[in-house]
């Protein structure tokens, strides 16, 4: 494996994994998990989308810890997060990591590859495993379902159509 291709996507993992796992130092585990996992698995990567198959490895990793420690991901913000300068800025980051954390899992970690890490569909549908239609229709609820919560909109029940 030559490491020198990953180095690059460590800040990105590092960002994901933080928005993940809510909490500094499960992040950078996450992180270390994650590349120990690709080191340990370059001989099954097919020359392609190296960020996709990190990213892949990483979702599987996290669903893996959450699964084992029977657990759900929370959202704290830290108080010296670079930028937060203003009492209201802080509030408005943590209202929209509240809004995160209520998302589902597969819609959060959709909208959080999409709009933090700016992977295209395609990138996310390989990172995750799952078709494309997926992916859009997955971004599409997180969004409006976020977009709800920072307005401060009730949320609405989910409702089934019964022919």
């Amino acid at each position: 494996m030559d490491y020198e291709q990953v180095v690059p996507y460590i800040p990105n993992l590092r960002r994901y994994a933080r928005a993940l796992a809510g909490d500094r130092h499960a992040a950078d585990d996450l992180v270390q998990d994650t590349l120990e996992r690709a080191v340990r698995k370059f001989h099954l990567w097919r020359p392609g989308n190296l960020r996709a198959w990190l990213f892949s490895i990483m979702h599987n990793v996290f669903v893996n810890q959450l699964k084992a420690r029977k657990i759900s991901p929370s959202a704290e913000v830290d108080e010296n997060f670079a930028g937060a300068t203003t009492p209201g800025w802080v509030a408005e980051v943590r209202d929209l990591e509240r809004g995160l954390a209520r998302l589902p899992a597969e819609q959060r970690e959709v909208v959080l590859l999409v709009s933090l890490e700016d992977m295209s569909y395609g990138e996310v549908s390989l990172a995750l495993g799952v078709p494309i239609g997926t992916v859009m229709s997955r971004l599409s609820r997180g969004r409006e379902k976020l977009r709800r919560h920072m307005e401060g909109e009730p949320a609405r029940p989910n409702l089934k159509v019964v022919p």
